[in-house]
């Protein structure tokens, strides 16, 4: 796994993907399926594993956090890269500083509180976090009124912050060119530190309109040569093939936001017969059932389907 500091280059050199904790009908982590999924994806050239919205990290106990910590840095390759999240409340925050401070990942990615928080409270809790840790976060800019850009600036001038996620989705998110949070962050920070946080869907406009220059997915689990593809046709600058690969996203991620982005990327990996993903964590619960079920797994299959057929023709 990789320990070294974080840098722009390792931000850019991989999708990031996002992908879901597997777990046991008795919810205990099913270390076999998680394997399954993580050389899947390092086998597609993806080298990055954010352990985030999508593992359900909010819901995962001090109690397992340090076994968990300690199997996924094992499961990856040597040259990999595991971002586990943090929080998102400050007790939880604190608690895993001390135990990641006892382990060699590089930075940990600050999860948003919802309720009760504060901006300047949000930015005073981070960095306790980091001086507990003692290395820098990533910050995860999902909600609003959460962190105002000029602190993200500071945290970021003051070397507490290493990278920002950002993913606020906006009234049309497959074009959001009119983003005036995004585009004072930018002014103020160096768009390569800023990270689009949203998948395939709104990335070419972050590329072309704002200048950012690397993307999370939780869809890569799927189709991880599809992204792989889509990074470096950006990277090219080939816009005709990001654009026509981004295509290949819209139905599974239509379905992830019409119920629920975690749930249905959970079920849609295990329908797709790529990994046993297993039992969601309470307080989730299945949203896609029956004719939904059916639906997501033709979209789930279909888009594997294409990611195999482009993985034979590469």
């Amino acid at each position: 796994m990789k320990t070294s500091p974080v840098t722009t280059d390792d931000l850019q050199r991989s999708v990031l993907s996002v992908p879901p904790l597997c777990r046991n009908e008795d919810l205990t982590i099913n270390r076999d399926a998680n394997k399954v999924l993580i050389r899947h994806l390092e086998e597609a050239g993806v080298s990055t594993f954010m352990y985030g919205g999508n593992a359900n990290f909010y819901h995962v106990s001090m109690g397992e956090y340090p076994y968990i910590l300690d199997f996924l840095s094992s499961a990856v390759s040597k040259d990999s890269w595991v971002i586990p999240a943090v929080g998102p409340d400050y007790g939880k925050l604190m608690d895993q500083a001390k135990v990641l401070a006892q382990r060699d990942f590089p930075t940990a990615m600050v999860l948003p509180q919802v309720f009760p928080k504060s901006p300047r409270g949000v930015e005073e809790g981070i960095r306790r976090f980091v001086d507990a840790m003692g290395k820098p976060a990533i910050a995860y800019i999902k909600i609003d009124g959460y962190l105002e850009p000029d602190q993200v600036a500071r945290l970021v001038d003051d070397k507490v912050v290493c990278a920002i996620k950002y993913a606020r989705v906006l009234d049309d998110p497959d074009h959001p060119v009119d983003d005036p949070y995004l585009t004072e962050l930018c002014k103020l920070i160096d768009s390569d530190l800023i990270i689009s946080g949203i998948g395939e869907r709104p990335v070419i406009t972050h590329w072309n309109d704002f200048g950012l220059r690397a993307f999370t997915s939780g869809s890569v689990c799927v189709a991880p040569h599809a992204s792989a593809e889509l990074l470096k046709a950006l990277q090219a600058g080939d816009l005709d093939k990001a654009r026509e690969l981004r295509k290949l996203f819209i139905p599974l991620e239509d379905m992830r936001d019409q119920y629920s982005p975690l749930c249905v990327l959970h079920r849609a990996v295990e329908l797709a017969n790529i990994a046993d993903t297993g039992v969601l964590t309470p307080l989730l619960s299945e949203v896609v059932e029956g004719e939904s079920k059916n639906r997501l797994e033709q979209v789930a299959k279909a888009l594997y389907k294409l990611d195999s057929e482009l993985s034979s023709v590469a």
